[in-house]
C-alpha cells in the first residue's frame, strides 16, 4: 500500500479560539477529543471526511508571524466566486483577511487568504482542479 495523507497535527497557542475559527470559517467540527500527554487533543474534520483527512490540534504552540507575501497555507475549495467573496468579507470584518480576493491564471483560480488565531494562513479558492467536482478538470 502506498502512503496516504490522513491528517495534519498542529500545536496552537489558543486551542479554543482555533476550534471556533475552523468551525466558523471552514465548517469543520470536533469529531474526537481526549486528554493526552498532559493536555487536551482535538480532532476536527469536514462533515463526511472524518475518515479521510483531519486536523489534530493541541495547545502549546507558538504564534506564527507570517509575512503577507508568504504563501504557506492550508487550501480549502469552495463552490463559487461568491463564496470566496463572502469568506473574504467575513474575514475582513473579523480582522483576519490577509489576501483580498484575486484572480490568477489556471490552475490557481479565484482565491482569498485568511489568518487563523495561531497565525497560519488559509486559502479559500474557486476554479482549481482540486476538491469536489474537480475530477473532470485536467491538471496541467
Amino acid at each position: 500500500m502506498r502512503p496516504t495523507l490522513t491528517h495534519l497535527a498542529l500545536h496552537v497557542p489558543d486551542l479554543d479560539a482555533c476550534i471556533a475559527f475552523y468551525g466558523e470559517f471552514c465548517g469543520m467540527r470536533v469529531i474526537h477529543q481526549r486528554e493526552g500527554k498532559g493536555s487536551r487533543i482535538v480532532w476536527m474534520a469536514e462533515p463526511g471526511k472524518e475518515h479521510a483527512f483531519i486536523f489534530v490540534i493541541m495547545p502549546g504552540g507558538q504564534q506564527r508571524n507570517l509575512a503577507s507575501d508568504d504563501y504557506s497555507h492550508f487550501g480549502f475549495a469552495v463552490d463559487s466566486r461568491e463564496r470566496v467573496d463572502a469568506i473574504a468579507d467575513k474575514a475582513r470584518e473579523a480582522g483576519c483577511l490577509v489576501w483580498p480576493p484575486r484572480d490568477e491564471p489556471y490552475p490557481v483560480g479565484y482565491y482569498c487568504g485568511v489568518r487563523d488565531p495561531a497565525g497560519n494562513y488559509l486559502e479559500f479558492s474557486y476554479g482549481q482542479p482540486l476538491g469536489p467536482g474537480a475530477e473532470a478538470m485536467p491538471i496541467p
